[in-house]
């Protein structure tokens, strides 16, 4: 009796060739609504499942292969037992099953996507055919990824079967397939019912990698990337390298960070970190200039960091990186002149995170601590300047306001505790993940020296102390930025207007652990 298999794919990525390596190989196939319309099109030898069952497809199409001769035959163990009885009930054994589902992931990302719409995209059948085979891999061989296709006609036509260590691979995948699939839903399901006052009981989180990583943060570890399947275009995990060396754990956390200070500004900005810590932030009438003012901010620093620019790269901006050494290059994309400028940089990592608006996330922050993990929303957006609220007698100007809002904006994204100092829409000076405040001060202060007189400071946190103030005085620093809220706040102002210093309170902390 010749070999049976169940087809019925939503993807119908090379199911065609596929199918006819199976005919080849002496299979006797059996389809269903457009999969086995695709077939018969194509002259392909096929079966509609009904001619199997005896029965309709009924409940428009939500009935098709729900039947015991179709499960049945996928379920039974080759026993004697299991062999009589699917005799006694005209059942015949299916040794392969090729499935995948519909597209639900696809179907909810749509604009205006209907609860209805969503819904009738979840696949039934599909899931209990899959589930079905995987469970009996030791006789029947499941597949539900493309990629699998040639694997599965190469192992038919050189043993004349499918190996128990392939078919066990595969069901694994299958059962993997289902559960993300399964996760989609709840998650789909519990946005439509309103869980967003609380987080879900049982975190569910499937991710599929996108690539093994050169090490993690050092060379003895090993490390994987993996993308979230509810983010999409315009994220960083959906982007494109273009070219360059593979990249490393430490790299993906940087171009994050490097990322989403960029994404911070609606100017031309450019952005320089090193070890996910800023050395240089900057606006530019082009994106050269926002390069070079940049790199002017910190060139020791910027040495061996990672750019990102949310400008697409021209040929001006590229001959000027070209000359420096950097790990990695971020931008919506490069021109294709630019492309060819930095080809001589072998080593050097382009990294294209596409064109369209930043994309959607998940919305969660996830870490894991010893033994869990910890989840929190990501601290998404800042407080606009114009709710501000100025506590000293001296008043900003509208240009003051904009420079402390560029500072607010870089320092959000700085390790606390985090003291930013700018000037003319650039970072000048760093101070991050100190122990106390003043002393990020010290260390910004120090690094902006001179140009210090007359500049800004953020603070990602409230100053506890007058200390900060003083010290900030002292250096020529004109108004300083902060969430305010601590119990010596009073002290703090009466310390500034002593002083003659402006500041402000955003109401809002940030502080990035």
């Amino acid at each position: 009796m010749a070999k049976k298999a169940v087809i019925s794919v939503s993807d119908k990525t090379g199911i065609v060739e596929f199918a006819e390596g199976l005919v080849a190989e002496g299979f006797e196939l059996i389809s269903t609504g457009g999969t086995y319309k695709t077939l018969k099109e194509a002259d392909i030898p096929v079966r509609y499942v009904s001619e199997i069952t005896g029965f309709p497809e009924i409940l428009d199409g939500r009935v098709k292969t729900l039947h015991p001769k179709i499960h049945g035959g996928i379920l039974a163990m080759d026993t004697e037992k299991h062999r009589a009885q699917c005799a006694e009930n005209g059942i015949d054994f299916i040794d392969l099953v090729c499935v995948n589902l519909y597209p639900f992931r696809e179907t909810i990302a749509k604009e205006g996507v209907t609860f209805e719409e969503a819904i009738e995209n979840i696949d039934i059948g599909g899931p209990t055919m899959v589930r079905s085979a995987a469970k009996n891999h030791n006789r029947v061989t499941i597949i539900v990824n493309p990629e699998n296709y040639g694997r599965v006609i190469e192992s038919l036509r050189e043993n004349g079967l499918i190996p128990l260590a392939l078919r066990k691979e595969l069901a694994a995948e299958a059962f993997a397939h289902t559960a993300e699939y399964d996760r989609l839903i709840a998650g789909y399901l519990e946005g439509q019912i309103g869980t967003k006052a609380s987080f879900p009981q049982h975190l569910r989180l499937v991710a599929a990698k996108v690539q093994d990583l050169r090490y993690g943060e050092n060379p003895g570890q090993l490390a994987a990337f993996y993308a979230d399947p509810e983010a999409g275009k315009g994220t960083l995990a959906y982007g494109q390298q273009l070219q360059g060396k593979e990249l490393s754990y430490n790299n993906w956390m940087d171009m994050d960070a490097a990322w989403k200070i960029a994404m911070e500004y609606d100017k031309t900005v450019c952005v320089i970190i090193k070890h996910t810590n800023p050395c240089g932030v900057a606006l530019g009438n082009s994106l050269l200039e926002a390069y070079q003012r940049a790199l002017e901010a910190d060139p020791v620093s910027a040495y061996g960091g990672i750019i990102a620019l949310n400008r697409v790269v021209d040929e001006a901006t590229a001959e000027a990186i070209k000359e420096k050494f950097y790990e990695v290059v971020i931008a919506p994309d490069f021109s294709p002149r630019a492309k060819e400028i930095l080809a001589v940089k072998v080593n050097l990592r382009l990294f294209a995170v596409g064109r369209e608006a930043c994309g959607k996330t998940r919305g969660w922050k996830i870490r894991t601590v010893n033994g869990g993990f910890l989840v929190q929303d990501e601290d998404e957006g800042t407080t606009p300047s114009v709710e501000w609220e100025v506590v000293t007698e001296a008043k900003p100007t509208e240009d003051d306001l904009a420079e402390l809002e560029f500072a607010w904006k870089a320092c959000k994204h700085v390790k606390s505790n985090a003291i930013v100092i700018s000037a003319k829409r650039q970072v000048i000076g760093v101070g991050a993940g100190q122990m106390n405040r003043v002393g990020s001060a010290k260390i910004a202060l120090e690094q902006a020296a001179e140009k210090a007189q007359g500049a800004y400071m953020a603070s990602d946190a409230y100053l506890p102390f007058p200390d900060t103030v003083e010290l900030a005085h002292s250096h020529g620093i004109k108004a300083i930025v902060h969430p305010g809220g601590s119990i010596r706040d009073k002290e703090v102002i009466e310390t500034a207007n002593r002083l003659g210093m402006i500041i402000l309170h955003t109401g809002r902390r940030h502080f990035e652990h």
